[in-house]
């Protein structure tokens, strides 16, 4: 068995990227590789080919891996649902809502479950790149932890902490993990990697031995900023830039789509959002909270979101709801994918509280629907075609939502499971449940000639996303001990320091 663990020293450390990255450097070398992250918090999921969710990244570092997207890949992931509670998703399929006390207690009893999906992945590969998740340091969630030390040390994987010099302090972040750790776990760390470098690798060299020698930690290589990986979906919301349009223009070119898009409290699934940032002729404001959405924009899009009742109420304290219905009754269109449609509706219904505290919360008004929170959740991938312009499209769903009303008589897209998606008379008002569609690249480039904007005609969305992980995969192989990483194995415990 080979397997090696990727940890970080904090979140954001590039541990996803750098999986991604070894997934596709070990299949381009003939290696049977897969990717496999024991727990996950994040809003942003993939549904799998044969049923279940996933967290996004493992669903990106699988394709990297050359390996279908299954629930065994990420068998715990959290979704956090308001500031105190999450929902619970065990091997692809809802577990429950909790706190955060009652998450921590039951986490031990679903090491066995992890382990058992991890073994199944090291039965069938050559090689399986494990993501840690947070950082090994955060010694006050030791106990019963199964996302990094608690994990490599039942599993007995060797692990590689990433550091990210970026952000600063990268030093006294990899001694100081170092030092809060037992000794066993630090015995489970055969190296450690620079990640997001700038400027010439020989001034930072004393760095490099400093660590060594405080640590006992080998370096594995000095990785470089990657450019490449600009253009793949970042993790977090909270790595989405503020403003994302073309380059400064001559007198003559033509105005650029404004499109705004207001970061929702709990947002989800933003990589929607990526080919659009990726297209020339637009230009994406992501308001955050605290601001207004501005009044010169063309489009007001509304992501998809963990809870719909949550963000409904959440607009409604930013002053984000009197913007957007004052922006779609002057003319302007609105646009919302999956929670962000449910929000323009009439009401959202939630009698057996699947979304928070059992209530009924008016929506925006802006589409004939109501919405109905269902206990069941639809995850499933689809495809089809769009009702306007036949165009091909392809993504998934992931709701609980139920949508009824006139305005579905009009619906935006034929897909595998039916009709998806509604629009207002008029038409400037309009939502799918279907994620992924910007991705289709006809139905992009039809969606924005409505709008009246030019896409790039050579602009391919999967292209993108292929050639940037081989970009990364090169980087990475330039930059790394590959061989040694790829046959790490942990420090004897008597290890000298």
């Amino acid at each position: 068995m080979r397997a090696i663990m990727i940890q970080g020293t904090a979140s954001s450390a590039g541990k996803s990227l750098i999986v991604a990255g070894l997934c596709r450097l070990a299949a381009r070398r003939g290696i049977s590789v897969s990717p496999f992250k024991p727990q996950n918090m994040s809003n942003n999921a993939a549904a799998c080919p044969g049923g279940g969710e996933i967290g996004r990244a493992q669903a990106l570092q699988a394709r990297a891996a050359g390996v279908p997207a299954s629930p065994d890949l990420n068998p715990v992931l959290i979704k956090p649902q308001s500031d105190r509670t999450a929902q619970l998703v065990v091997r692809g399929e809802p577990y429950g809502l909790l706190e955060p006390g009652d998450y921590i207690g039951d986490r031990g009893g679903l090491l066995d479950l992890v382990l058992d999906s991890f073994n199944g992945l090291v039965a069938t590969h050559d090689l399986v790149i494990v993501e840690g998740a947070g950082s090994p340091a955060e010694t006050n969630l030791r106990c019963r932890d199964i996302a990094n030390m608690g994990f490599a040390r039942r599993a007995g994987v060797p692990v590689c902490i990433v550091g990210d010099i970026d952000r600063g302090g990268v030093i006294a972040s990899l001694v100081g993990t170092h030092a809060v750790l037992d000794a066993a776990d630090a015995a489970m760390v055969a190296g450690f990697i620079i990640n997001k470098f700038r400027g010439a690798r020989s001034i930072f060299e004393p760095g490099v031995e400093l660590i060594e020698r405080r640590t006992g930690w080998r370096c594995l290589g000095v990785v470089p900023w990657i450019a490449a990986a600009s253009r793949l979906p970042s993790e977090d919301a909270v790595a989405l830039p503020e403003s994302v349009g073309p380059a400064a223009r001559s007198h003559g070119d033509p105005r650029p789509l404004r499109v705004a898009v207001p970061l929702l409290g709990r947002i989800a699934n933003h990589d929607d959002l990526d080919p659009l940032l990726a297209e020339p002729g637009v230009e994406c404001q992501l308001v955050r909270p605290g601001r207004s959405i501005p009044r010169d924009v063309d489009v007001i899009l509304l992501p998809g979101t963990k809870s719909t009742i949550g963000d409904l109420d959440f607009c409604r304290q930013q002053g984000w709801d009197h913007d957007i219905i004052a922006h779609a009754r002057g003319g302007g269109r609105v646009f919302g994918i999956c929670g962000g449609m449910q929000m323009l509706g009439q009401v959202v219904h939630d009698p057996n509280g699947v979304d928070g505290p059992a209530r009924s919360v008016a929506g925006f008004g802006l589409l004939d629907i109501e919405t109905t929170m269902a206990d069941t959740k639809i995850v499933r991938e689809a495809a089809g075609r769009c009702a306007l312009s036949g165009s091909p499209v392809h993504g998934y769903e992931i709701h609980n939502g139920r949508v009824t009303g006139p305005d579905l008589d009009r619906p935006l897209l034929h897909i595998t499971h039916g009709p998806d998606g509604v629009q207002s008379p008029n038409g400037r008002v309009g939502g799918v449940h279907l994620h992924g569609i910007f991705a289709s690249d006809e139905y992009r480039r039809a969606w924005l000639a409505r709008l009246g904007v030019a896409a790039d005609p050579d602009l391919d969305i999967e292209a993108m996303v292929e050639e940037a992980l081989d970009g990364v995969a090169s980087a990475l192989e330039a930059a790394l001990d590959v061989d040694e990483l790829f046959n790490a194995s942990p420090a004897p415990l008597g290890r000298k320091r």
